[in-house]
């Protein structure tokens, strides 16, 4: 939605719209206008207040400085400056400011069309860089509007998939190449991303109860920190009513086989960020573990997941091609030993 047209017809639009229509908070709206006067000049006793035209041009302008790196205070200037003078956005001095992130958003060519149901990609690209605007902008409120808002709409696979991930890899690049400059900013996204990921876990633990169907078990493998990618995986196996053991960041090797031989798991998830984490033989040792009574002895299926992995396969191993496939792998053991169906008999591995 564009704000800055059909303005001649009427007064001007609400907060509540303004601040939906830029991808931030109402709250920071008014934080804004309390703070620094950038306020709507409209104020109708007893309604809500109205932003005109030339109200909203100036916020755009103080969202774009800020979410390239302006202190606030300093953005809140040159827009005032520049509302007051007339001058075009792109005419706003920006010298001080950080490289701004690089748009980010679902697939990089293609049309702009999706399955029913999911994101268009212009909807994508619009939805990841309002999300990472906020974050850059260290809103919190909006940051946690946004996360919301694309569960509820598009549900936990696809918002991962083509919103929190592909934001998250953008912010991550940014970082990676400013001398740490937006580590506060990827910081503040991840835990709100893994706050929202926890949220949905116990909602659906809550609504479904007890499963009675044996446990799979999710695990970083050691060295490896990156525990958000089995976050999503943790939260959509929920919704899906399987039990999940989760067990996080950097788990040891005693441990992980200790796990499996004592909770017979249908299926294993093993995540790896990097290539330095990458541990193939633990893999193959996880999948040749038998138990149970002679003639009926089982095992568990293991799954490879994550970039660390890159494109190696195992004929005892399976690689997911992406969340959806690890899902859809993972709600199919339903018992150790059970034949699913691997992302590899199909098509060339991709990490999830």
């Amino acid at each position: 939605m564009d704000v800055t047209k059909d303005r001649s017809a009427r007064p001007g639009i609400t907060t509540g719209a303004l601040a939906r229509s830029l991808g931030i908070s109402p709250t920071t709206l008014r934080s804004w206008d309390r703070r620094y006067g950038l306020g709507p000049t409209t104020r109708v006793e007893g309604r809500h207040r109205r932003w005109t035209a030339e109200d909203v041009a100036m916020v755009q302008e103080m969202c774009r400085l800020t979410a390239e790196g302006v202190p606030p205070a300093e953005a809140a200037r040159v827009a005032q400056i520049q509302a007051a003078d007339g001058h075009a956005a792109e005419e706003a001095p920006a010298a001080t400011a950080p490289r701004p992130l690089a748009p980010v958003g679902g697939p990089s060519s293609g049309p702009d069309t999706a399955p029913e149901g999911s994101p268009s990609l212009a909807d994508s690209r619009r939805r990841c860089r309002a999300l990472a605007q906020a974050a850059v902008r260290m809103d919190a409120e909006a940051v946690h509007e946004q996360i919301t808002a694309a569960i509820e709409t598009y549900g936990l696979v696809t918002a991962w998939e083509e919103m929190l991930a592909p934001t998250m890899r953008s912010v991550g690049r940014a970082w990676e190449s400013s001398d740490d400059r937006y580590v506060e900013v990827e910081h503040l996204l991840s835990w709100h991303v893994s706050a929202a990921l926890c949220h949905a876990y116990a909602r659906s633990v809550a609504r479904s109860g007890p499963a009675s169907a044996p446990p799979v078990l999710l695990a970083c493998l050691p060295g490896e920190q990156h525990t958000l990618p089995l976050e999503a995986l943790t939260a959509v196996l929920a919704e899906h009513g399987r039990r999940v053991l989760m067990l996080g960041g950097s788990v040891p090797v005693a441990a992980l086989e200790a796990t499996v031989r004592r909770i017979a798991p249908a299926a294993v998830a093993l995540w790896s960020q990097s290539r330095s984490t990458a541990d193939l033989p633990l893999a193959r040792h996880l999948a040749a573990l038998r138990w149970g009574i002679h003639g009926a002895r089982t095992r568990s299926h293991i799954l490879l997941c994550g970039p660390g992995w890159g494109l190696r396969s195992d004929p005892g191993l399976l690689r997911p091609h992406g969340l959806g496939d690890a899902v859809r792998i993972m709600v199919s053991a339903s018992r150790p030993g059970d034949d699913v169906p691997s992302a590899s008999e199909e098509h060339a591995p991709e990490p999830p």
